[in-house]
């Protein structure tokens, strides 16, 4: 078992609990992304448990690259950040299963035997979250180009020249956005898409 986790009691905590299992044991640690990346190369763990906010490399990519150069690995993102959106990008990058650190040391036990067992798992109360906006549309990269520059506080016009577009394409897209996302204005937006985590790498 490899942790990754920028917080070194997290890592300590969520490694004291494993080891209570008499078939687990953590091979290695790691205090963000890059790092896990490395230590997955040399260690080569039967399972990673890998938060996705971490500065450098975040979580995000460390699985994109993990996955990328290790088909088989099984990671399971254990993080304080729920959000649609962040989820799917995480399953689609290949992680196994999806908790929040609010899950139990039984919750957590049962998810790494499940995951070693071939199967998926996803936390309650983040596959609520996700039924929630099955229906929805996902934001294209161009929309959430012209978001993201909108939460840093761009005019249209800004966008527009930042974007080398017209400013009745950045309007048009922000209307598609607010549809999308059922927001009231640009800034109610970005704050849902910032929950929904449309914002992470």
């Amino acid at each position: 078992m490899l942790i990754a986790d920028d917080h070194p009691v997290m890592r300590d905590g969520i490694a004291a609990a494993i080891e209570t299992g008499p078939d687990m044991l953590v091979v290695g640690q790691a205090a963000d992304g890059a790092e896990a990346i490395v230590r997955f190369r040399e260690l080569l763990p039967d399972v990673a448990l890998i938060d996705l906010q971490m500065p450098g490399v975040d979580g995000l990519q460390a699985i994109a690259t993990i996955c990328g150069e290790f088909p088989a690995a099984r990671i399971i993102v254990l993080t304080s950040y729920p959000g649609d959106a962040r989820v799917k990008r995480a399953l689609t990058f290949g992680a196994c299963a999806y908790l929040l650190k609010t899950a139990t040391r039984e919750e957590i036990l049962t998810a790494i035997r499940s995951v070693m067992s071939g199967k998926r798992v996803v936390a309650s109360e983040v596959a609520g979250e996700i039924a929630s906006h099955a229906w929805s549309e996902m934001l294209s990269d161009r929309e959430l180009s012209v978001l993201r520059l909108v939460a840093t506080g761009h005019t249209n016009k800004r966008i527009a020249d930042v974007l080398c577009i017209s400013e009745d394409t950045v309007k048009a897209r922000l209307k598609n956005i607010m549809t999308k996302l059922g927001a009231m204005d640009r800034t109610h937006a970005v704050t849902l898409a910032r929950d929904r985590g449309f914002f992470d790498a």
